[in-house]
């Protein structure tokens, strides 16, 4: 049987194919969002999504910097707020939405260069990213493996402020992409 023949036969467990038509084995049935073509692997589905340049980089830790003002500004405010006692905590509501804004601004292709053609399409894919990214945290924080719990003002605040932090920023670096 060739390559060909055997990718999205699933009785062989090879569903995808790799960028070189090779059957790509025990993939899964996981659905993409965006183009993928048949015999398109999840890998490749992933590649249209994430340009990978050093500016993709750069913009997804600035991204990580405006999550991260967000949860140390929000505990610290209003309790007595000790970097070390607190650290753990830190840490894990980082993680929640760092975890959700991964995963979702993969899906929505925020780190694909269509994103960078104009400040539009970059808001267009952010802020939907962000709202998904909100919910997948808080449904994180309702689980009993991480501390917290789910709270509906959480995910508001945290809809407001992180955008008002990472829109701007993701509208800066398609800016700055543009004037290359």
């Amino acid at each position: 049987m060739s390559a060909d023949s055997r990718c999205g036969d699933t009785a062989s467990g090879n569903i995808g194919c790799d960028d070189t038509g090779s059957a790509a084995p025990g993939i899964g049935s996981v659905k993409s969002t965006g183009p993928r073509l048949p015999g398109m692997s999840v890998v490749t589905s992933v590649r249209h999504r994430v340009d990978p340049a050093p500016l993709t980089a750069l913009a997804a830790l600035g991204d990580l910097v405006c999550i991260g003002v967000f949860v140390v500004v929000g505990v610290s405010s209003g309790h007595g707020f000790d970097p070390v006692a607190d650290a753990p905590r830190l840490a894990s509501t980082f993680a929640t939405f760092a975890v959700g804004w991964a995963l979702a601004s993969v899906l929505a292709g925020v780190h694909s260069t269509d994103a960078r053609r104009s400040a539009r399409a970059t808001i267009v894919r952010v802020v939907p990213a962000w709202l998904v990214a909100a919910a997948v945290a808080q449904a994180l924080r309702a689980t009993p493996q991480v501390p917290g719990q789910a709270a509906l003002t959480l995910y508001v605040v945290s809809v407001v402020v992180v955008l008002a932090l990472l829109a701007p920023w993701r509208v800066a670096v398609t800016v700055a992409a543009n004037r290359r």
